[in-house]
């Protein structure tokens, strides 16, 4: 059926080269576990697939039953991911009440700078917009993860580094990254079915 298949919830006039974001669908799970897995094994962000936060995140099934769980999609084939998540959330580490955070962005690794990574920070940062309560945007990021970092200052984030977070029970220290939300001068909410090229 067309919605096990991840019909995407706008735009489906959009040019083949469009990179699409919308709502997961069971269909994908199986796709946005093996972009996680890979995407932080290819970045030397762990050392193995078998290592247990690989094997925790992977279970995505899991995930999208406590928090909205978004992919990037171009040319019918999911090539990145987001999982958005609000304060007392399970998969909420940093935010507070007036905050959506996001968290394990990938990309497939064959397919960086395909425009996926931005597409699904700006339909978060879209939809933050148009919730209730929220007017920042936050995220954590590995110190040592440049093309990451660079990605969220283009985007306007900041380094907060008054809230630089420790993984609880390791020496991972994660930078933090905030976005001040203003007004939208385009309007509207920019969150699934939203397009980039």
């Amino acid at each position: 059926m067309a919605a096990e298949r991840g019909t995407r919830l706008s735009g489906m006039s959009s040019p083949p080269s469009r990179v699409q974001v919308r709502d997961a669908v069971p269909a994908d799970y199986d796709d946005i576990a093996r972009i996680t897995v890979s995407s932080y094994v290819a970045a030397g962000h762990m050392d193995s697939p078998d290592h247990p936060y690989l094997r925790q995140i992977a279970q995505v099934a899991r995930r999208h039953e406590a928090t909205p769980v978004w992919v990037a999609e171009r040319e019918g084939r999911v090539v990145g991911s987001v999982t958005l998540a609000r304060h007392g959330n399970p998969y909420a580490d940093i935010a507070r009440g007036n905050e959506l955070e996001f968290r394990m962005l990938v990309v497939d690794p064959g397919l960086q700078r395909s425009g996926a990574g931005r597409a699904l920070v700006e339909a978060v940062i879209g939809h933050a917009r148009a919730l209730e309560g929220v007017d920042t945007v936050c995220l954590t990021t590995g110190t040592t993860w440049e093309a990451a970092q660079s990605l969220y200052r283009a985007l306007g984030f900041q380094r907060a580094p008054e809230r630089d977070w420790y993984v609880p029970g390791t020496d991972i220290l994660l930078f933090v990254f905030e976005l001040p939300l203003e007004e939208d001068p385009r309007g509207g909410d920019a969150g699934p079915g939203a397009g980039t090229n």
